[in-house]
């Protein structure tokens, strides 16, 4: 059975189909600063045994159970693990100009990418710094799914709004006006392992070997039409599933049989590390360019030729000088290096950079690190020292993923 919708039946299913949004965004919330949102699973969690922690303003499950992280993060990797992931913010961006609303805020090649097919990209400030890392998915030349970061959501929305606001008013906006829609209250849960692909094959028709990494699909999943994307945060196989409000709990409940076991933050941070993911907040920020990122695939070439995209200078300036600083993977001696662990020159005991994200790597059984070091210490194989406790421990740049990515790509 072909798995592939055309592009009027990617309204149907996710109720696209609303009233228009001209500049502005509905169902912004407002919260103090003491209040944590919750997922539509978070009753679900609760009566699962997850530990609850605070993480981008929501309650989340940090683990389950008697479950270690150590544990959950293993059976990631051999079997299949179930997170939720409905704290992002899900969006749809619409109408005829919104290909060149999206072009001007990210630097990535939407007008190229095929229908159904997603791509990283960022979304930049005036000079060029990343204000978030986002998913975006074509369905259609008028149509894009969107997913950012929850500890991103007010900045994020706010610049959504104001820019809608410029454009609409301008000349472009004139030939047609962009909306945006958030999916408030939606579920969003993440499937992940080398059994993820199997477990999901038994739960539906549609053939998942014709759904290859970075395609998304809507598909019939015991009785529910779900939007289902093939990528994750892992670098292992498996899936992203979108699902309307009313249905998340049922979906979560059949998505989190055996072989799958229910997953928290604890194992998603170090499984996303060891496949040299990015976390807002720690490896990207505003005084952060794509290039000094090691994003840089993620700027279209055209992109860079004619620099129409938002902060294009700060960008072009690094591709064309070179970034002063650079993301760099590590391997540390003797004990983890956590955020804030300062990067120092072996021989000459200069201030190199900063460590921005590093774990005991439960796969390797070695402690990795992300981090950022002046341009000419990111070459592979560059001895460093990383203050670690008041000690200087030994440290290795190394090409990242840490871990080979098991991308489902297609037949060879």
């Amino acid at each position: 059975m072909a798995i592939w919708r055309s592009s009027s039946l990617f309204r149907a299913p996710l109720a696209f189909r609303r009233a228009p949004v001209h500049a502005s965004i509905r169902g912004l919330a407002t919260s103090t600063p003491s209040e944590l949102r919750k997922t539509p699973l978070y009753d679900f969690h609760v009566s699962n045994g997850a530990k609850m922690v605070p993480f981008a303003g929501y309650s989340m499950p940090l683990s389950y159970g008697e479950v270690g992280q150590v544990a959950s993060h293993n059976h990631v990797r051999t079997s299949a693990g179930l997170f939720d992931v409905g704290h992002m913010v899900q969006s749809i961006f619409r109408g005829s100009t919104t290909t060149g609303f999206l072009e001007w805020l990210t630097p990535s090649s939407l007008s190229s990418l095929a229908p159904y097919t997603s791509t990283l990209s960022v979304l930049l400030n005036e000079r060029g710094g990343i204000i978030d890392d986002l998913i975006i998915t074509k369905h259609a030349e008028d149509a894009f799914y969107v997913v950012t970061n929850a500890g991103r959501r007010d900045r994020d929305l706010e610049w959504f709004n104001e820019r809608l606001a410029e454009w609409n008013a301008g000349e472009q906006g004139a030939k047609g006006p962009v909306e945006m829609e958030l999916l408030e209250g939606w579920g969003l849960l993440a499937l992940q392992g080398p059994k993820a692909a199997s477990y999901l094959q038994s739960l539906t028709s549609s053939d998942l070997t014709q759904l290859t990494f970075g395609k998304s699909a809507f598909l019939p999943i015991e009785g529910f039409n779900l939007h289902v994307a093939r990528g994750g945060y892992t670098g292992e196989d498996g899936f992203e599933i979108s699902i309307p409000p009313s249905q998340t709990i049922e979906v979560a409940d059949l998505l989190s049989k055996s072989p799958v076991q229910l997953t928290g933050l604890g194992a998603r941070d170090s499984l996303r590390l060891e496949a040299g993911m990015c976390l807002y907040g720690n490896d990207l920020d505003e005084d952060t360019s794509p290039v000094e990122a090691g994003l840089t695939w993620v700027i279209g070439k055209e992109r860079k030729d004619n620099g129409t995209f938002m902060g294009a200078a700060g960008v072009r300036r690094h591709l064309k000088d070179g970034p002063p600083r650079r993301r760099v993977g590590l391997v540390v001696e003797g004990a983890p290096a956590r955020q804030g662990a300062k990067i120092f020159d072996p021989s000459t005991k200069e201030l190199l950079g900063t460590v921005t994200s590093g774990i005991p790597s439960p796969t390797l059984e070695k402690n990795i690190a992300m981090g950022y070091v002046l341009s000419g210490w990111h070459k592979k194989g560059s001895e460093v020292e990383v203050e670690v406790r008041n000690k200087m421990r030994k440290a290795t740049v190394t090409p990242m993923p840490f871990i080979k990515p098991k991308y489902w790509r297609g037949v060879a």
